[in-house]
C-alpha cells in the first residue's frame, strides 16, 4: 500500500470505486495503463478504433489480471468502447455513450499515431497525426468535462520527449506546407503538451475542480515488453534491436508508470509534468516540460485553433455548476 508522499508503481494503492477512461487502450502504453489500474481495483473503460484488437486487449486483461485475481485479491473490472480519435463523429458518439455511464475519476488521452500511413488527411479534412493525437482528444475532453467535474477528477495528456527535440511549434497544425512524418508527430506532441497546460489555466480560472496533467513515457519500446497475444507481438528482429538499446530504454509496462501515477496519485496537481526519473527510463517523477509548451500565447493560439477545427467549446460554466451542486 502506498504511504503518504510515496508512490510504488509496482504496488499501487487501492483504487476500488475509481473509474477511468483510456483512449488507445488496445495496445502499448494504453493497454498497460489499463492493466495496472484494473489490477489495483479500478473500473476501466478501454477504447480503441478496431473492434477485434479491442476485444483481444479486453481478453488479455481478463486472462492476465481478472482470472488471476479470482481468489479475491481485489482486482477491478473492465469494459470496452469503440472510439477513433481521428474521426470527430466517432468522438462525439463515444462521448455520448461515456457520458451516460457516469462520472470519471480520470480521462487518459493516450491514443496516438506515430507512423502515419500514406493517407495524410482525415474524413474531417485535417492532417491525420494532428487529428488523432490532438484534435480528437481536445474534443473528447470537452465532451466529458462534466463527468470529470462532478467527482473532482483529472485529465492526463500524453506528452513525449519529441517535444524537446527541435523547433516544432505548431504554426501550421495541418502542415499544409513542409510536411514530414517526423514533423507531424513532433508538432502534435508539442501541441498536446501545450494544450494540457492551457487546459489547466482555463479550468482554474473558471473554478472547475478538474486537474489537467501531462505525462510522458520516456523511451519505451515494444521489443522490451512482455509478449501478449493480440496486444504486443514484436518480431525477433524488433526484440533484437530494441534490446541493443537496453541501457537507455524501458518496456511499455514501465512507460505506463508515469501515466498511471498522473491519473491516480492523489498528490498530483494540475499543471504538472510527469515522466521517468532518468528521462528515458525509470520510476515516475515530476519533471520540467519544454519551454515552448509552457508559453501561454502558444497555448491560447492552439486552443482557438482546436475550438474551430473540432467545433467544440468546453462547457466550463456548466461543469463548475455541476460540481458545486454535488458538493
Amino acid at each position: 500500500m502506498a504511504r503518504a508522499g510515496h508512490w510504488d508503481p509496482r504496488e499501487l494503492p487501492d483504487l476500488a470505486g475509481r473509474r477511468y477512461l483510456i483512449t488507445g487502450a488496445n495496445k502499448g502504453l494504453g493497454y498497460f495503463a489499463a492493466e495496472q489500474l484494473v489490477g489495483a481495483g479500478a473500473h476501466v473503460i478501454m477504447t480503441g478504433r478496431n473492434p477485434n484488437r479491442l476485444a483481444a486487449a479486453h481478453a488479455a486483461i481478463e486472462r492476465r489480471v481478472l482470472d488471476v485475481s479470482a481468489g479475491g485479491t481485489g482486482a477491478g473490472s473492465v469494459e470496452t468502447l469503440l472510439l477513433d480519435t481521428s474521426n470527430l463523429g466517432s468522438v462525439r458518439a463515444a462521448a455520448a455513450t461515456a457520458r451516460a455511464r457516469g462520472p470519471l475519476d480520470a480521462l487518459v488521452l493516450n491514443a496516438g499515431n506515430v507512423h502515419p500511413p500514406k493517407r495524410r488527411q482525415t474524413v474531417d479534412g485535417h492532417e491525420l497525426v494532428f487529428a488523432t493525437n490532438v484534435l480528437g482528444h481536445f474534443a473528447l475532453a470537452g465532451e466529458l468535462l462534466q463527468n470529470l467535474a462532478v467527482v473532482g477528477g483529472r485529465m492526463v495528456w500524453l506528452g513525449s520527449m519529441a517535444a524537446s527535440l527541435g523547433d516544432y511549434e505548431p504554426r501550421d497544425p495541418d502542415l499544409v506546407e513542409g510536411y514530414t512524418a517526423w514533423r507531424a508527430y513532433a508538432q502534435s506532441k508539442v501541441a498536446t503538451t501545450a494544450l494540457g497546460f492551457e487546459a489547466d489555466r482555463r479550468l482554474r480560472e473558471a473554478g472547475v475542480p478538474v486537474a489537467s496533467v501531462v505525462a510522458h513515457p520516456g523511451y519505451s519500446t515494444s521489443g522490451r515488453t512482455a509478449g501478449i497475444r493480440g496486444v504486443n507481438e514484436p518480431s525477433r528482429i524488433s526484440r533484437f534491436f530494441d534490446n541493443l538499446q537496453a541501457p537507455i530504454t524501458q518496456s511499455k509496462e514501465h512507460g505506463a508508470w508515469p501515466i498511471v501515477r498522473a491519473a491516480a496519485d492523489p498528490s498530483v496537481q494540475g499543471g504538472e509534468f510527469w515522466g521517468p526519473r532518468l528521462l528515458m527510463h525509470g520510476a515516475p517523477r515530476r519533471g520540467k516540460a519544454a519551454p515552448v509548451t509552457r508559453d501561454p500565447e502558444i497555448g491560447a493560439r492552439l486552443w482557438a485553433f482546436c475550438e474551430s477545427a473540432a467545433r467544440v467549446r468546453w462547457p466550463f460554466e456548466k461543469a463548475a455548476r455541476a460540481a458545486r451542486r454535488l458538493r
